[in-house]
């Protein structure tokens, strides 16, 4: 199966392609945060080194979020017109699950991968590798990461925590782990394309493409203005998910 894999949901921007589970290339750039203006271009350029037309490909694997409310509809919204116009498969990853992957699977640890939300808050979740396929055994959510880090401390069992520890996340939080809790590299919180092509490369593709939509987890400041302007509004998909 070809498949193009596609995470902007944070500051790194990452695109994959890859035949039967093979990696054939992939691009990831951590420098500047204008996704939409480098998406397409990369996955052009890369289609072209592989020789594939779009025609090739067989499936796309988005990273659906938690992330950068900006990112996300843009990975989301490029992978559901591609999907539709080339009438093939959609696949839609937590995000958060990406940087789990990061953690080879000989690992039987909890993982608790982390980015930052502002305001010292944190989209995270908890996952585990159970015969080689990762499972999320805590939902993803947002919350304080004095939070996140307490709740990983009462789980009593080996936590691995991937991500980064950024200046807005230490202003409100002393860095203080509990003993069961290890933070890895900043390096592993990298997404790597290639293993979100290989969590979406197994899942049933969706089957109503208008009703994908980005997992905010949160809603932006702009829809809770709406909401308090319009309180008898009827229930939207952009509305908190638990």
């Amino acid at each position: 199966m070809k498949i193009l894999a596609i995470d902007t949901s944070n500051h790194p921007m990452t695109v994959a392609l890859l035949d039967d589970r093979q990696l054939l290339a992939s691009t990831t750039l951590n420098m500047v945060r204008n996704h939409s203006i480098y998406l397409m271009p990369t996955i052009d350029e890369l289609m072209q080194r592989v020789k594939w037309r779009p025609s090739d490909l067989e499936r796309i694997v988005v990273a659906q979020g938690p992330g950068s409310y900006t990112g996300v509809r843009i990975a989301v919204t490029t992978a559901k017109v591609l999907a539709a116009t080339l009438k093939i498969g959609l696949v839609g990853v937590s995000s958060l699950s990406v940087l789990a992957a990061n953690v080879p699977p000989i690992n039987q640890a909890l993982i608790a991968p982390f980015f930052d939300a502002r305001r010292g808050n944190v989209y995270g979740g908890v996952y585990q590798w159970k015969d080689q396929q990762l499972v999320n055994v805590q939902k993803d959510a947002h919350l304080a990461m004095t939070e996140f880090v307490e709740q990983l401390g009462k789980l009593k069992q080996p936590v691995i925590l991937v991500g980064q520890l950024t200046k807005r996340i230490n202003q409100h939080f002393d860095g203080q782990l509990p003993d069961n809790v290890t933070l890895l590299s900043a390096g592993y919180a990298i997404p790597d394309p290639q293993k979100l092509a290989l969590l979406g490369a197994d899942q049933d593709a969706v089957t109503d493409l208008d009703a994908f939509v980005p997992h905010y987890l949160l809603l932006t400041e702009a829809e809770v203005e709406w909401k308090k302007q319009h309180p008898n509004a009827p229930h939207r998909n952009y509305v908190r998910e638990v």
